[in-house]
């Protein structure tokens, strides 16, 4: 099983790691006149960060270019999928943004290294196995 972003493998498996952050979870604390202590109200859980970077191979500049472009396709505001070769499940994803940290000739083409900024929308499951 590949790496899929939405059910599309458009990512190599090569070098390629994820790291979630810690999920978090808000509240309100307030002092109120003849209680003693304090009055804390749970708001839930909130977002959280999982940052993926990876090494992406391609035949040409051009082609390399058109991968790209695929990925930074999913920074469009929406919520998404990341599937794991492992199984883990990242659901309510929002690809926050894509950085190409390097690339340069490898092999028989282009090679370039990257990262990826997610949030997970807070509220959801932190991670599935499938």
């Amino acid at each position: 099983m590949n790496v899929t972003l939405d059910g599309r493998a458009i990512f190599d498996e090569q070098g390629l790691t994820i790291a979630a952050g810690s999920p978090s979870r808000a509240s309100l604390e307030r002092a109120i006149a003849g209680l003693d202590g304090m009055l804390s109200i749970d708001l839930g859980g909130r977002s959280r960060q999982i940052r993926q970077t990876g090494t992406l191979h391609a035949a040409s500049r051009t082609t390399m270019h058109a991968r790209v472009r695929t990925i930074t396709a999913f920074i469009d505001g929406q919520t998404h999928t990341l599937a794991t070769a492992d199984g883990q499940v990242f659901s309510a994803l929002r690809m926050d943004s894509f950085k190409k940290v390097a690339e340069y000739p490898g092999g028989c083409g282009v090679v370039a290294d990257y990262e990826i900024l997610y949030t997970q929308l807070g509220g959801q499951d932190d991670v599935a196995s499938s």
